[in-house]
């Protein structure tokens, strides 16, 4: 058995393990921890606990030690750089004449690095860029392409519903969302409707698709030709959650109808 926390690190809401290191930690501590990239400043979101050493990838890194308030504040420097080289490099890019979109920047802790996000419809031919920024900022550059999805979660907002973006907010990965799921749930096929801020299908159509697809069993499908206890008719409106559809009979009236008025077979 191994001790291991889970810390998690800006920007990401994935959980990873470290040793503990037999460290006295709790959760809520901020931490400095060593990674595949370095030294990296996280926060202890699941406290120490035991693990099967077989259930725990090789290699696994350990906590170094807590962050003392100096970590903090060159955790706050580090953002205040962030910043500055996201204006910079946008404004260099737009000097450049590159159809880019500087989305975030990340440093690494210890400065060894600098990760550049951007969105690009094309392919971007950023070397003259990579080189104006190694100059600046005397690092590493590294410029990462990312999608419309991935630059919702980095920037975040908030989704039609009213609250904070899913993915920003709670997913650590991205769900695989379909046009079925939409057409599944009743949904008018209107991309305004159905498409979050990053322009592409709602995350929340895949989380309620499972509950829809079991109700949607009980009740007869979207335009189809039906036997009733009113009559013989077309299906022409479906409520799911209330266990209800409408049908459009031969005598030209449209009523409302619960399974039980389903002459099935």
């Amino acid at each position: 058995m191994v001790n291991v926390v889970g810390v998690r690190f800006k920007r990401t809401l994935k959980i990873y393990d470290f040793d503990a290191n037999h460290l006295d930690l709790k959760k809520g501590d901020s931490v400095i921890v060593e990674t595949e990239h370095g030294i990296s400043l996280g926060k202890v979101v699941v406290p120490p606990h035991e693990k099967d050493e077989a259930r725990i990838h090789k290699g696994l890194k350990k906590v170094l030690r807590k962050a003392t308030e100096e970590d903090i504040r060159q955790a706050e420097e580090i953002r205040k750089k962030e910043l500055r080289a996201k204006y910079f490099c946008s404004e260099k890019a737009k000097e450049l004449g590159l159809a880019m979109k500087v989305v975030n920047v990340e440093y690494f802790f210890d400065g060894s690095k600098a990760v550049f996000y951007f969105t690009a419809d094309k392919r971007v031919d950023f070397r003259k860029l990579v080189r104006l920024l190694a100059s600046e900022f005397r690092t590493r550059i590294e410029m990462r392409q990312i999608g419309a999805r991935d630059e919702a979660k980095l920037v975040g907002g908030i989704g039609a519903c009213g609250r904070e973006l899913c993915c920003a907010k709670f997913m650590p990965s991205f769900e695989l969302v379909s046009i079925k799921m939409a057409k599944a749930q009743g949904l008018l096929l209107n991309p305004d409707e159905i498409s979050g801020r990053c322009g592409r299908l709602m995350c929340c159509l895949a989380f309620e698709f499972p509950l829809y697809k079991e109700m949607g069993k009980k009740l007869p499908k979207m335009g189809k030709r039906i036997k009733t206890t009113q009559g013989e008719g077309r299906v022409v409106r479906l409520d799911i959650l209330k266990n209800r559809f409408w049908v459009h009979l031969r005598s030209g009236e449209t009523v409302e109808m619960t399974p039980e008025n389903w002459m099935k077979g």
